[in-house]
């Protein structure tokens, strides 16, 4: 979309090209809603847009990490892997967009710098760094989960001399790590898929590591044809599945408790999972491994015999053992990430074991009193996750109320999709909603179609104001406390609680109730037929 005026005047605004922006922008023009995108890539694609890094590839199997509102749309696209590579996804979406002619109605290249409410008019003025301005009586912040990308707090970053660059601004042309001396700071998930590549390419790879990650074989490869054919043909059954799941994918707890289990049976179980590959260790194992660490101990023990068994060298293994409970982090799927250990050009450097970085030179890094010379430095260091992308927006609600003053203490929400006395705004798979732990298209398609229902709602009654009520709001937030507090979950250091983030504020940000994406669902379907409970709507 290429336009001249200073002022666009829209009914829905949506920020963010990605499977929110794309779905929401489809939706809001079929119900007759004057809609736009703004974008601040040069494509669509979203987080998919942005992150290039070598490795990088979706930890959802391909048939549920799509779209599911058009059967055309599935029937027609094929995925050649089990787990679609980036490449693969940013087709799709690049697809998406063409087929249903939605560029035309997306400005990309346009940042947005401030998301202010106009009472007067009841309007939302939202400014971007190219000197647009929009007006639009709603908002739909497709901003994603995992956007804001977060630097570590290292002295000396700016000092070095050689290429240095953080894994979600990736360059577009690649990197050649030919007979090259690379650092990986942070062992993420990210890291875990480029690790094993560079070292194929660099001269040295040294991975620097505070916390250990566990992590579960992916087993990638291509679907045999037949498997393709049969998910095709049951797609509206594994639709039905997965939107009604635990975890939006198709995997199920085990029935036999585990402490009812035998140790053998228990080891039949869970190397089965293991060999099978995929997130099922994590999302189909013993349910009480949440709640009860002695469970968690038993599944996670498991886990770090594996790891010594591939791990030649006994200290580097016992480096690479987690010390947190299984499954409270999100568990990387990984391809020759423990054997990359093995390689005569990686070592591991551990903050607990070697020294933390100290600091970071013109040449290197200075971590235990020792400096280690580079040529590139690359920073895995995960994002500002769930609410980084929502404070950049320097959201503005009713009577000068600020987004970022509110969240001060941590995000508060209803269903994580509304804030109270910011109307018209919605936050899409927002803080508080299952979000990151579920298979994200799933919930982004509950969320885009519970705002086009409201947005009908609205229309049809003469209605201009929706927001949700401060009792709600604090309702739910009491809610999902009680409920993460059942569980050893928040105990664990991650990005789901804010600890990777220096200063902010220690909260679990995700919904994690009784039948996960599924209650979620069902909760948010009752809401809607109890005439929209906990929302005020107005004139």
């Amino acid at each position: 979309m290429t336009e001249s005026v200073a002022v666009r005047v829209l009914d829905v605004l949506v920020v963010g090209a990605g499977f929110t922006g794309l779905y929401m922008l489809k939706k809001a023009r079929e119900l007759g809603f004057k809609s736009a995108v703004v974008e601040a890539g040069d494509d669509v694609g979203g987080a998919w847009y942005w992150n290039r890094y070598p490795g990088l590839r979706c930890d959802s199997p391909s048939h549920i990490y799509c779209y599911s509102f058009d059967p055309e749309l599935t029937r027609d696209w094929n995925w050649s892997e089990r787990y679609p590579e980036r490449n693969e996804i940013y087709a799709y979406l690049r697809h998406v967009s063409e087929r249903y002619d939605l560029r035309k109605d997306i400005q990309f290249s346009h940042s947005v710098t401030s998301c202010t409410f106009d009472e007067n008019r009841n309007v939302w003025s939202v400014k971007t760094d190219r000197g647009f301005t929009y007006e639009a009586q709603f908002i739909v912040a497709g901003t994603g989960c995992l956007t804001a990308s977060q630097m570590p707090a290292i002295e000396g970053i700016d000092r070095f001399r050689g290429r240095s660059f953080h894994t979600s601004r990736w360059p577009e042309g690649g990197v050649d790590f030919t007979a090259k001396r690379v650092a990986v700071i942070g062992t993420g998930a990210t890291a875990v898929q480029c690790i094993p590549l560079i070292a194929l390419q660099a001269k040295q790879l040294t991975v620097f590591q505070r916390t250990p990650t566990y992590c579960i074989p992916a087993r990638n490869g291509h679907v045999e044809p037949e498997v393709v054919a049969d998910r095709k043909n049951r797609a509206h059954e594994i639709r039905e599945k997965i939107k009604h799941s635990f975890f939006g994918f198709e995997h199920e707890f085990q029935e036999k408790p585990i402490f009812e289990a035998t140790t053998e049976e228990r080891e039949a179980v869970f190397q089965q999972m293991w060999d099978q590959g995929g997130f099922a260790y994590w999302l189909g194992n013993y349910s009480e491994m949440y709640f009860d660490e002695d469970a968690n101990r038993i599944v996670s023990e498991f886990l770090h015999k594996q790891i010594r068994a591939i791990v030649h060298d006994s200290e580097t293994a016992e480096k690479l053992v987690p010390k947190y409970a299984f499954g409270t982090k999100r568990s990387p799927l990984e391809t020759n990430y423990y054997d990359v250990f093995n390689k005569a050009n990686v070592r591991l450097i551990d903050a607990t074991a070697d020294g933390p970085i100290e600091h970071v030179t013109e040449s290197g890094i200075v971590a235990a009193g020792e400096e280690h010379q580079f040529d590139i430095i690359v920073y895995a260091t995960g994002f500002d996750a769930m609410t980084g992308a929502l404070r950049k927006m320097n959201i503005v609600g009713r009577d000068g109320a600020q987004l970022n003053e509110q969240w001060s203490d941590g995000p508060h929400t209803y269903l994580g999709l509304m804030v109270a006395d910011f109307p018209n705004l919605f936050t899409v798979t927002g803080p508080q909603s299952p979000s990151a732990f579920s298979n994200v298209p799933v919930s982004i398609e509950q969320h885009v179609e519970m705002i086009s229902g409201i947005l009908v709602h609205l229309r049809d009654r003469g209605l201009a104001l929706v927001e949700p009520t401060h009792d709600a709001q604090s309702n739910w937030g009491v809610h999902l406390k009680e409920l993460v507090d059942q569980t050893i979950i928040a105990k664990t250091d991650s990005w789901y609680v804010g600890s990777n983030v220096p200063g902010k504020p220690r909260t679990f940000m995700i919904y994690l109730g009784p039948e996960g994406v599924g209650g979620y669902r069902r909760t948010c379907d009752e809401i809607v037929a109890d005439d929209y409970r906990g929302f005020k709507m107005s004139a």
